[in-house]
């Protein structure tokens, strides 16, 4: 199968969920209010690419590269990351809704959340090594034997993980959110 490069291209308010975006590169384009929800970009490579106020909710990204993808105030719901080309993998994802989103055993390094709603995301296993989770909601994610060190909590909140099952070296949390690392021990704090 022949696949397609796109240079520099910007795509606005097209609706992919029935109609799927054609297989090929995409270099360097701009997705501005697209409807990829419950649709299919398995096998496609994004590089250097910005979706903005895009919906990607439940899509299927078997395959799919993405690398420095962008992502801003874009609904991710659902999204199995796991799936994805994890061959220089690099997201960064601003004032997005990733609930119930999985990252499972990926290798994000550096990766930065801004201002996400990152309820009952599943970071098992994941390498997070100088994450950032700024201004994120954390409410019931799960954090299993996860790499996070040198990672940033400090505006993170309502995360609760078990810091005896994650390597959490140098991580970096508030004192005001510090509780969170102290849920699973079942002991009251007065």
């Amino acid at each position: 199968m022949r696949f397609s490069l796109i240079e520099n291209k910007t795509f606005d308010s097209k609706d992919h969920s029935d109609n799927p975006l054609p297989k090929g590169k995409y270099d360097i384009c701009q997705f501005n209010n697209c409807n990829f929800s419950n649709g299919n970009l398995t096998d496609i490579t994004f590089s250097e690419c910005t979706f903005k106020d895009c919906d990607l909710s439940n899509m299927s990204i078997g395959n799919t590269a993405f690398k420095d993808a962008n992502f801003i105030n874009c609904k991710l719901m659902g999204v199995n990351f796991g799936d994805s080309n994890a061959f220089l993998l690099t997201l960064n994802f601003e004032d997005c809704l990733l609930n119930m989103a999985s990252f499972y055993q990926l290798r994000l390094q550096g990766i930065h959340f801004k201002k996400c709603n990152l309820s009952e995301v599943d970071f098992t296993e994941t390498n997070l090594t100088d994450a950032i989770f700024e201004e994120c909601d954390l409410r019931q994610a799960v954090f299993e034997n996860t790499t996070l060190e040198n990672a940033d909590f400090r505006l993170a909140h309502n995360y609760s993980f078990n810091p005896a099952i994650n390597r959490v070296k140098n991580a970096k949390f508030s004192k005001e959110q510090v509780i969170g690392l102290l849920n699973n021990f079942d002991i009251i704090i007065e």
